[in-house]
């Protein structure tokens, strides 16, 4: 009888032991310095993420590649496999990050404000992400990567400039004891729509930068949107729910926090698979975990502790790494990055507090109200990230989003604490 020969199997090679020491020793002092330059940022009253992102420009082309350009093509030479090895670990850290903002949503406050709230959101939504649009329309040629159509150029300009971040605003309206106000709670509920719609619309923008500006497959996009929704809420939502409270009796939080992750990254997988962005699977992911009850929360702190503490600061390390602040050293650039900020600032804080006003909120409160929905922090980050990696900025208007996310971050406390002042016993704590 006559054996068939083995078929042969083609295995990659193993990461080599020169690529691992060299990824091991980028993540050891990212997160090394991105904790003490965190800590710093505390101290002065800012928000961590500052201190974090500073880390990566710090040790990117904007500093040490100025300083010593030896030292940084030693320590993150140009190699883009080397580069990948970085890159995987802060995508998985951005996408647990926002799988845990979907799932600290509150629905049931989503329910009891949803009436104000909407038109907050609506009003802190459209007009940036027309006043957006128009700026996008309206840049320089020289500003839009060669091969990206103008249209989703400006609508993707319009998402950077009116989503908002969940994050930020929740710490501070912490830190000025302001989250149990009747304002604190509308701000958070108008954010977390504003949220929503901005992973939304970054699902449908980053769906038309790969199939194109075409009534199919933006149709075809669309369709896949809805389906996605669909089968998170009646196919996903009742496994979810069941491998939840399966892995709840389990004498320790390892299962439950294993099956938190895997439904978030699934989520991500199943985004990314139907070019809808790994991010908006993340999303929907953390928030159909969040609607499942029957099981203890507090058991998946340690997971929170981890992302916020350690993932989530090397993600923002190797964004700053890619940022060069050269690239905004000169006349035009520096103008045009200042007409945007001041574009987004002015429509965002407009946008919300016309929402407020239109709610049947004071002058006060509604200024209170946009000044909140003000800050991008750590969702504008990720945008500025997706727009990079699908090609649809160039450097200039990288570091420009990137400033706009960290400007509008600085600026919603101090502005806040200015208009609750003047509002007085409005913004007495409601029961």
């Amino acid at each position: 009888m006559r054996i068939a020969p083995a078929v042969a199997t083609s295995l990659p090679p193993p990461i080599a032991a020169d690529s691992l020491w060299l990824f091991l020793l980028q993540a050891g002092v990212l997160l090394t310095l991105a904790l003490l330059l965190g800590r710093l940022a505390v101290r002065f009253g800012l928000p961590p993420l500052v201190g974090e992102l500073l880390a990566g420009i710090v040790l990117g082309p904007s500093v040490l590649g100025a300083a010593a350009p030896s030292v940084t093509s030693w320590l993150f030479p140009p190699d883009a496999q080397q580069a990948h090895l970085l890159d995987s670990v802060a995508q998985v850290g951005v996408v647990l990050l926002v799988g845990l903002t979907g799932f600290s949503l509150d629905l049931g406050q989503l329910r009891r404000q949803i009436k104000p709230a909407i038109g907050v959101s609506v009003g802190g939504v459209l007009v940036p992400v027309g006043g957006g649009v128009l700026t996008g329309y309206l840049m320089p040629a020289s500003v839009v990567p060669a091969g990206v159509d103008r249209v989703v150029f400006a609508l993707f300009v319009g998402v950077a400039m009116g989503v908002s971040a969940i994050p930020v605003i929740a710490k501070t309206l912490t830190d000025m004891d302001l989250v149990h106000t009747r304002v604190g709670r509308l701000i958070l509920t108008a954010g977390v729509f504003d949220d929503a719609i901005g992973w939304l619309l970054l699902s449908i923008v980053s769906a038309m930068a790969v199939t194109g500006v075409h009534p199919g497959p933006v149709l075809l996009s669309l369709g896949q949107l809805a389906g996605f929704l669909l089968a998170a809420a009646l196919v996903a939502r009742p496994l979810v729910r069941l491998a939840l409270n399966r892995a709840n009796r389990s004498s320790g939080p390892g299962p439950l926090i294993v099956t938190v992750a895997a439904v978030v990254l699934l989520g991500a997988a199943a985004g990314q698979a139907l070019r809808l962005e790994a991010v908006f699977g993340a999303f929907v992911a953390g928030v159909v975990v969040g609607s499942c009850p029957g099981f203890d929360r507090t058991r998946l702190e340690p997971l929170r502790i981890m992302v916020i503490s350690v993932l989530a600061p090397l993600f923002l390390a190797t964004v700053g790494l890619r940022v060069n602040l050269a690239d905004l050293m000169n006349g035009p650039a520096l103008a045009l990055a200042g007409v945007v900020l001041l574009i987004a600032v002015a429509s965002k804080f407009g946008g919300g507090y016309a929402g407020g006003r239109v709610g049947g909120l004071g002058h006060w409160d509604a200024l209170s109200v946009g000044a909140g929905l003000n800050a991008r922090g750590v969702v504008g980050i990720i945008v500025a990230s997706v727009g990079r990696g699908l090609g649809l900025l160039t450097p200039g208007m990288y570091a420009t989003v990137l400033l706009l996310a960290i400007t509008t971050s600085l600026m919603a406390p101090v502005v806040l604490r200015w208009t609750t002042r003047r509002a007085g016993t409005r913004l007495a704590p409601v029961g």
